[in-house]
């Protein structure tokens, strides 16, 4: 009997598919980090204001600049992605409520959008950055 599941697990099996595909899913995860510490300077006034407006100070930008773009250029690399992907994962869920918690139609996508990237940096801390990493060659040196 045909079984998807055990098809589509052959298929990435292989050490060297298994490397490409793990990387292929860092990278992607990391854009969405890379490009929002790069609108957050491009906005920063903007982006202060509307921290403001929820509650938050705006002198905490550059801290939240560094955490999305360190956080992305870790896992894009794939250098400390376990320890990168555990605190964006805390940082991403925290922002999700603070930022989106108000139960408008707009702001729940993007809650759920927030809540849907926790738990995909959460299967990164678990499985690691895979072969294709800075973090493989330093465990291998």
């Amino acid at each position: 009997m045909f079984n998807p599941n055990i098809t589509i697990k052959n298929l990435v099996q292989g050490p060297q598919t298994n490397a490409l595909v793990s990387l292929v899913a860092r990278v992607l995860i990391a854009y969405i980090f890379l490009m929002s510490g790069w609108m957050k300077i491009n906005a920063y006034s903007a982006t202060a204001g509307y921290m403001e407006s929820k509650g938050v100070p705006g002198e905490l930008l550059p801290l939240s600049i560094l955490i999305v773009a360190g956080g992305g250029l870790a896992l894009f690399f794939g250098f400390q992605a376990r320890l990168a992907a555990l605190g964006l994962a805390i940082f991403t869920f925290i922002c999700g409520f603070i930022f989106h918690g108000t139960g408008t139609p707009d702001d729940t996508i993007h809650l759920m959008k927030n809540i849907a990237m926790t738990g995909g940096l959460l299967f990164l801390m678990l499985h690691g950055a895979g072969n294709f990493s800075v973090d493989y060659l330093i465990e291998k040196a």
